[in-house]
């Protein structure tokens, strides 16, 4: 298990279409499964497309879904979201641009440990391109497999953890969405 809770910013990148949002989205339904409301931001028509979500098993009924067209107006949103203090999980889809001012950062990872929910931000750019930020505690890549006609095998490799240390994996399978079999 991953373990977001209390590990208030998360960074999932890859540098393929694809990887982050389908570990999100497992993620997302981890929150579920634990009855932690979720939601999803996106920034700049990151490509959320309901009926994967839901054939991966998520609750659509259960799950806030934001679409902002910039990422100053995401961040926004998860500030709202998190000032709430009513979730779990807030994924914060950065795929198109994945900046966030250091101030931003820092208010949404304050409001985050303060009500004990994560925000996952997840980033579409070289595995090897810095992190979106300090204040991430945890940091991973991830990767999308097929294993057989419909199935894939999904796992994010922790580079950057404070509390445990790097090396770690996290990993699952789910069905492909319509049109990858």
């Amino acid at each position: 298990n991953l373990n977001t809770r209390g590990a208030a910013m998360v960074e999932i990148g890859c540098d393929t279409a694809g990887a982050s949002p389908t570990a999100a989205t497992a993620l997302v339904l981890e929150a579920q499964d634990n009855v932690e409301p979720a939601a999803w931001i996106e920034a700049g028509g990151s490509g959320f497309y309901p009926p994967d979500v839901a054939a991966s098993g998520v609750d659509l009924d259960g799950l806030i879904v934001v679409r902002a067209d910039t990422t100053p107006k995401a961040a926004r949103a998860a500030d709202h979201l998190l000032r709430s203090g009513g979730f779990g999980l807030v994924v914060l889809d950065l795929s198109h641009d994945a900046k966030l001012a250091m101030s931003v950062q820092s208010r949404l990872s304050g409001l985050a440990n303060a009500h004990r929910c994560a925000v996952v931000c997840v980033t579409r750019k070289k595995n090897d391109a810095l992190s979106i930020g300090s204040l991430v505690s945890i940091r991973g890549e991830s990767s999308v497999e097929k294993q057989s006609f419909d199935h894939f095998a999904w796992e994010i490799h922790v580079i950057k953890d404070k509390r445990r240390g790097p090396g770690w994996f996290h990993a699952g399978t789910c069905r492909g969405p319509e049109g990858l079999h």
